[in-house]
């Protein structure tokens, strides 16, 4: 099952172990198990970066302390450094709580700020590629373990429905159309009257009638 911390492991399998068990206690709603596991994701992070650096120093607070003084006061460490402090935090306080509370807005906090302290150990501690730096936590990864679609990926989504949807009303506008043409020709043709039969007993009666009247001409002019 996918996670949002995939980019950790290759770089470090323990820490991704850790921190992936903690997505999945939050996506069956154990949030205070969650927050718990995300501080022991950030202790183990602060072990890892302290490295030769640390000597005496046994609980988390004593390391933390240990990587603030020997920060070199970047932004970058400061946000690092917040962060553990954070996770600590939280998970402290759902550890030693007396009460169960489904506290499902902290829990996801501690993991968007585990995603981040991963993403800056990634990078600045282990010199990791700085691609990962352009990754966002994805929430809809986390509630169903799978990858969404990138912004890309739903936009050519999106125009392809829009081109089919286009399509479709132009084939049923020009089905109209000829409907509609049809209909019309139909309609002219019934409306055009049909010629009249001449019955032959006029055709006869005509003829003798011209006759006549061609015979008392040429007499009226002999006389």
């Amino acid at each position: 099952m996918a996670t949002n911390f995939d980019f950790l492991k290759n770089t470090d399998k323990n820490l991704y172990d850790i921190i992936s068990d903690a997505e999945k206690l939050y996506r069956d709603e154990y949030f205070e198990q969650c927050m718990g596991q995300t501080r022991r994701f950030a202790e183990n992070v602060c072990k890892n970066v302290l490295g030769n650096k640390r000597t005496t120093e046994d609980t988390f607070d004593q390391m933390l302390a240990t990587l603030k003084d020997n920060s070199q006061g970047s932004e970058q460490e400061k946000e690092f450094i917040d962060d553990l402090y954070f996770l600590k935090k939280c998970g402290n306080k759902s550890i030693h709580s007396s009460s169960v509370k489904k506290d499902g807005i902290n829990a996801m906090e501690c993991l968007q700020r585990a995603f981040e302290a991963a993403i800056n150990y990634c990078v600045f501690y282990k010199k990791g590629n700085k691609e990962i730096l352009n990754l966002h936590y994805d929430i809809e990864l986390l509630a169903t373990g799978k990858k969404s679609k990138t912004l890309a990926q739903k936009y050519a989504q999106a125009k392809e429905k829009s081109q089919k949807n286009t399509s479709s009303k132009s084939k049923n506008s020009s089905t109209k159309k000829q409907t509609k043409t049809k209909l019309k020709q139909q309609t002219s043709m019934k409306s055009c009257p049909k010629p009249s039969k001449i019955s032959p007993y006029w055709v006869i009666v005509g003829i003798f009638s011209i006759i006549s009247f061609c015979l008392v001409v040429f007499l009226l002019i002999t006389k």
